[in-house]
């Protein structure tokens, strides 16, 4: 039996849309980057781009379990010299709530050009409209989506 390597035309890639209301911040993040890597499709290559767009609404009702809200701490760097800010999860939640779901979501991702062309292919968004109704994206499937 012969391995059968996809070309690009023949991978087809959707729209899925995410309603992260309700949901534990680092499940969520592990499905959303196994659908953009294309894990759930029967031609999942590891070095093609074989995954689909996702559209994820309602970053800002996230939620973390434990104490993790107050004892997580952020990091981030201004680009200047002694610029390295660091804040709890709680409070970068409250301000930027799209950053806390995207940096967990990289951080599933590879660490190479390919991870930098999937992670473009996340939308996020803090509350429940979006600008993509044009790519007619479909809701997650429920068999991916455990609540």
């Amino acid at each position: 039996m012969k391995t059968i390597v996809p070309k690009a035309d023949t991978i087809s890639q959707k729209w899925y849309v995410v309603d992260a209301e309700n949901q534990v911040l680092g499940r969520l993040a592990s499905q959303i980057a196994n659908i953009v890597k294309g894990k759930n499709k029967p031609i999942y290559t590891p070095h093609l781009d074989t995954g689909d767009n996702v559209v994820v609404i309602n970053a800002e009702k996230i939620r973390l379990t434990g104490r993790k809200l107050q004892k997580k701490r952020v990091t981030r760097y201004t680009g200047y010299p002694g610029g390295l800010r660091t804040r709890s999860i709680g409070k970068e939640l409250i301000d930027r709530p799209e950053t806390v779901l995207s940096h967990a979501i990289k951080g599933m991702l590879p660490k190479n050009r390919l991870g930098k062309k999937l992670f473009n292919k996340v939308k996020i968004y803090a509350g429940p409209e979006h600008p993509h109704q044009a790519q007619k994206p479909e809701v997650i499937p429920s068999q991916l989506r455990k609540a």
